[in-house]
């Protein structure tokens, strides 16, 4: 997932998500990072190289641009009631995984970089639901989620 700017807001990240989804399948989404990218504006204005600061992609940037690409789109892949986990700092002595819907991720705060998001795949097991129900943000919310969404099913 890319960061969006105000001119380019890239959407082909849902097509591949769309075609997991279908096949009932978990996406990972790993984050955009920016490191060493040049200041393009003084570069053109003053003729100098300078880099901007490092940026790195939160989680709930991820899950609010993928909602908002829902709202173009309208498929269904990327709604808000769509369960995703996010990581952070996997393998650090703080790293934190959540589970919740899109519209609960995007306003979850999972601290300091590195983040990614699983969308979860309907084909997800028991096993599964019971491992990422642990980490949900709202466990009732999440048991609405998987009951409504038809998680646990072998088909899309």
């Amino acid at each position: 997932m890319v960061f969006f700017s105000e001119s380019w807001r890239p959407d082909s990240f849902y097509d591949r998500l769309a075609a997991n989804a279908a096949a009932g399948a978990h996406a990972l989404v790993l984050l955009d990072i920016k490191v060493k990218e040049p200041d393009l504006d003084l570069l053109a204005r003053e003729g100098r190289l300078r880099y901007e600061p490092p940026r790195f992609m939160a989680a709930s940037l991820c899950a609010a641009q993928m909602l908002e690409t829902e709202g173009r789109r309208g498929e269904g892949v990327c709604a808000g009631e769509r369960l995703a986990v996010a990581v952070a700092r996997m393998g650090a002595d703080d790293q934190l995984i959540k589970c919740g819907t899109l519209a609960e991720l995007s306003e979850y705060d999972m601290g300091p970089p590195l983040h990614s998001v699983i969308l979860v795949g309907r084909r997800c097991n028991e096993v599964e639901r019971e491992m990422i129900r642990g980490h949900a943000i709202d466990v009732e919310t999440f048991d609405k989620a998987w009951a409504a969404g038809g998680y646990g099913k072998h088909g899309s």
